[in-house]
């Protein structure tokens, strides 16, 4: 990859011990168990297929899952508008769920809605593939004026700033998803 720049430990110590704590750990587990309780109420007797969109999806997931005490199915996508260059285009599609999703109700979890270009492709494409409902679940919503086309998470979390953010699924580099808060990178690094 051309692209890719590696950190050193030093860089990323400079980079967490300066990051501005936006939510503890405490305050996520609270906004995943309200989460939880609102996609309960919505989906609880639709038997959703549950679609982690891949890398970030990973924890809040992992950490939603428990908290959802009806039948469901997990299943996992993987899409990006980037592959390997910093100009988005089409969704290009890495991986796609195994369960079908003819005549299903879906529910997209992901870590963070940003200008959701590629959540709009994803949601398209679930359509695409029958699914009769398609929900989206957010961990974070990110604050600004860029949403693609107004584009809406049908469940949230918390909300974030619009700054480089980090933990809780989101990373730095490639690194940091496992924190359990979320923090913002200092402005003197945002461009690093």
């Amino acid at each position: 990859m051309s692209d890719y720049n590696p950190v050193t430990p030093q860089q990323l110590d400079e980079i967490l011990s300066t990051a501005e704590i936006l939510h503890t750990e405490a305050a996520v587990e609270s906004a995943l168990d309200d989460m939880a309780r609102r996609i309960e109420t919505r989906l609880g007797g639709t038997m959703p297929v549950v679609l982690g969109v891949m890398t970030g999806a990973i924890v809040p997931l992992g950490r939603l899952l428990p908290r959802l005490q009806f039948p469901l199915e997990v299943d996992y996508i993987h899409a990006t508008r980037y592959h390997g260059s910093t100009v988005g285009r089409d969704v290009i599609w890495l991986a796609r769920p195994q369960t079908p999703l003819k005549g299903r109700t879906v529910l997209i979890v992901d870590d963070i809605l940003d200008e959701g270009h590629t959540l709009a492709g994803i949601i398209d494409e679930c359509r695409d593939e029958g699914a009769k409902a398609v929900y989206t679940a957010m961990l974070f919503d990110k604050q600004h004026d860029r949403r693609y086309h107004g584009l809406q998470a049908d469940f949230t979390g918390l909300s974030v700033t619009d700054r480089y953010v980090f933990g809780s699924g989101m990373d730095y580099k490639g690194y940091f998803r496992n924190l359990g808060g979320v923090y913002a990178v200092h402005p003197d690094h945002e461009g690093e």
